[in-house]
Formats: C-alpha cells, structure tokens, sequence
C-alpha cells in the first residue's frame, strides 16, 4: 500500500513542479532560472517541516517516506539547477553561474534547516 502512495505523491509533486514552473516563467519571462529556484527552495522548506514533524511531533514515518520521498523528491529537481548552472558555465557567465550554484545550494539548505526548526519549536 505504502507503494501506491509513494508513487501518486511522486506524480502529485511532479505535476505541481510543473504547473508552477510554468506559471513562474510566464509571469517572469526574462528570468529563466528563478522558478526553479524557487520550486527547490520551497520543496526543501517542505521537506524540512516534514522531517521536523516526523521526529519531533510522532507522526508516522510513513508520511516522512509519501511526502518527503514522494512528493518532495519529485517536486525539487536538483538537476535541472545543475544543467542550468552548467548553462552559464558553457555561455562563459562565470560570475552568474557561481551566483546561481550557490544561492541554489545555500538557500535549499537554509530552506529545510527553517522548516526542522519551525517545526522543532512547536
């Protein structure tokens, strides 16, 4: 059973990716790499208010493995934040593209890092 539900969580996070990106790019059409950002940003605050419930609330760790797994690994897509810094790498943009490794790196970590401790205060 637990099967079945990780599997349409990762369909549910991959359609929300989607629909999202696609939203963000038509509202900012001359800022190609912020939705993504900001997909894996807030997919990583998700993530760490889950783990933060998970192992410090009691909820099951089931949830931790539908949603975190499921939903969340299928929502973040951490390797089209790689192919588009490789992007700025290939168009000699040296500056853009260690700019947009690390904030994606940064704010990711800072992101999960504030869901655990929202969640760890309540």
């Amino acid at each position: 059973m637990i099967f079945v539900a990780l599997a349409a969580a990762g369909a549910a996070g991959t359609l929300t990716r989607f629909g999202l990106d696609t939203a963000l790019r038509r509202r900012w059409p001359d800022r190609p790499r912020l939705p993504i950002l900001l997909v894996n940003v807030t997919g990583s605050l998700l993530l760490g208010l889950i783990v933060g419930l998970v192992t410090t609330h009691g909820v099951p760790s089931a949830v931790r493995t539908v949603a975190g797994t499921g939903f969340c690994a299928s929502y973040t897509t951490f390797s089209t934040a790689v192919w588009e810094t490789l992007g700025l790498l290939r168009e000699r943009r040296w500056a853009a593209a260690v700019g947009h490794g690390l904030l994606t790196l940064v704010g990711t970590a800072l992101a999960a890092a504030l869901g655990l401790a929202v969640t760890s205060t309540w």
